[in-house]
This record gives structure tokens, sequence and C-alpha cells, in this order.
């Protein structure tokens, strides 16, 4: 049997997970993954569920599919899609993410599922589908330090896109470099991505 080199998406794809200091546009690519959306603050513990079912079914399908033959991949880094809700009680919709190879099917969660399921693991699991996202033209940079400053960071990202004629187009997207049980709060390193559009210039009459 033909050895298949694993893949690493951070490694095949580093120019979509650049993580620089300043702003910067990025093109990104569509893109599959596992994905579970839930309601409320992040870190709550549905959050912390979903969490953890994102990684069980990841983790099922990558030994699924090298037991088979099919390939192998790293798991990456969790990412997150986050729309607030209320600004004053800090409540948001989010979509957590699992980036997939192109190659993993609606039958290999369906037995990732199933495996958790008899492990008595599955929780939120079976609440996890595949999604192929689109973000296109994204304005990117790397946020250090606690989730709860991220604010002035997609600030002055927000500001670089307008200075370039683009406006915000979706949900603000997070990918976690850091485990934020092992890693302090000031030392957190996370690269935020804002979708991007062109500003349509008005005619003169």
């Amino acid at each position: 049997m033909a050895v298949t080199e694993k893949i690493d998406f951070h490694k095949t794809h580093r120019a979509e997970y650049v993580a620089p200091k300043q702003p910067v546009f990025v093109e990104i690519q569509p893109a599959r993954y596992l994905a579970i959306e839930g309601y409320g603050k992040p870190g709550s513990p549905l959050f912390q569920a979903q969490t953890g079912a994102l990684y069980g079914a990841a983790y099922a399908i990558k030994m699924g599919l090298k037991s088979a033959g099919r390939g192998d991949f790293k798991v990456p880094a969790l990412e997150g899609l986050y729309q607030d809700v209320d600004n004053q009680s800090g409540e948001m919709k989010w979509k957590l993410l699992i980036r997939v190879p192109e190659f993993v099917t609606e039958r290999d969660l369906a037995d990732a599922v199933a495996a958790l399921e008899k492990k008595g693991k599955d929780g939120e699991a079976k609440n996890i589908r595949i999604e192929t996202i689109e973000e296109g033209r994204c304005v990117q940079m790397l946020h250090v330090g606690p989730y709860s400053e991220e604010p002035a960071t997609i600030q002055r990202m927000q500001a670089y896109a307008e200075e370039n004629g683009c406006a915000l187009a979706g949900p603000h997207h997070e990918i976690y470099l850091s485990d934020p049980n092992r890693v302090p709060p000031e030392r957190l390193r996370t690269i935020l991505r804002l979708p991007v559009v062109e500003k349509l210039l008005g005619k003169k009459s």
C-alpha cells in the first residue's frame, strides 16, 4: 500500500494562515470544514461541549481514513465564525469549525459520530455537519492577548479595509493558535480574519 503524505493545511495553504502584526489582505479559497453552530457566550459549557465534539469527530475521521488507506491529515487548529447578538451580555451566535480534506464524505462523518456514540462520547457530535465555506478577499491580522481585547484589533482591521476602499462583508473569523488551557491570556495568539468587498463608488450625474 502506497504511503500518503499527511496533509497539514497550515503548510499546504500557508498564504491563508499568515499571522502578521499589521492588517493585510489575503485571498481565501473555498475550504471544507466540520461545523457546528451555537448561541451564548464563548467559553460557556455549550461552547466547550461543541469544541470537544468537533475534535472527537475530527480525530475519529482521521483514524478511519488512515486505517482504510485513504489518506491522513493533521487535525488543525479550532476556528470560529462569530456574530454579535447582544453587546451588553456578550452573547453571540457562533459556528465552530475544524478544517478537513476535500475527500472527507458525509459517510465518514456519520461513521465517526457512530464510533463516538459507542464510546458514550457523542454528546453534541450529532449536530456536526460538513460545510464548504467561501470567504474570498479578507483582511487578516494576528491578535496577541486576551480574547476580551480583540475589539481593538478588529477596529484596526476595519479601518485598514476602509482606507483601502473596502467594506466588511461577513462574520468575523477567528483561528486559535494557542490553547487557552495552557497559555496565559496575555500570550494567546489568535488569527483574526474579516471578509471584505470593494465599495461601489457613486457615479456623478
